[in-house]
């Protein structure tokens, strides 16, 4: 980065890091115990919807990744009202690990078949004991994470002061964005 650009205030962008999607399952016992959300066993991954011959390739192939173990729920793949598509992949509450494995074989496919600019985000969602919901974000292009708490009925509304808890229990755990304007609600999500 050159005096120029520090001056105009601009930044590189940060290269992906798929990998800091394995710190999720660390950051969910901190969660448990902090806050008490315990994982759903649900995640996605968010991409910008794609057409023709290589995505529908590449998306057979994560379907037969993931789905070659028997006995789960296949990987779905369903489109959000904004146009976004998500690959959503349901596991048991227990199998975290598992589903962090699944987003980052979702991503690191899309991304190997040359679809790394469409990715977006992932998700894993969380519960606690009163029905309140929680997801941790992974911001693809930002390689940092962030809360989203939906407020529960039809309003789109979020809990920040839970977004703010949240973030301090995991800001030893996760990258968390510093950005606030970046934390992006993902109304009607899947996974969530």
């Amino acid at each position: 980065m050159g005096l120029l650009d520090i001056l105009l205030g601009r930044t590189r962008a940060v290269a992906p890091d798929l990998d800091r999607l394995f710190a999720l399952p660390s950051a969910a016992v901190s969660l448990e115990a902090a806050a008490g959300f315990t994982p759903t066993g649900q995640g996605a991954v968010c991409f910008a919807t794609v057409e023709g011959a290589a995505f529908e390739r590449t998306h057979r192939e994560v379907r037969e990744l993931l789905d070659a173990d028997a006995g789960r729920t296949p990987v779905e793949l369903t489109h959000d009202s904004y146009g976004y598509s998500w690959l959503v992949s349901h596991r048991s509450p227990g199998e975290l690990p598992v589903l962090v494995n699944d987003l980052h074989a979702v991503n690191s496919t899309l991304e190997t078949g040359g679809f790394g600019p469409r990715l977006l985000c992932s998700l894993a969602g969380f519960v606690d004991d009163d029905g309140r919901r929680l997801a941790l974000v992974y911001l693809y292009k930002r390689g940092t994470f962030y809360p989203f708490a939906p407020l529960p009925g039809d309003r789109q509304q979020r809990d920040n002061a839970l977004e703010l808890r949240t973030r301090a229990v995991l800001a030893d755990e996760l990258p968390v964005e510093g950005d606030l304007g970046r934390w992006f609600p993902v109304w009607g999500a899947p996974g969530l």
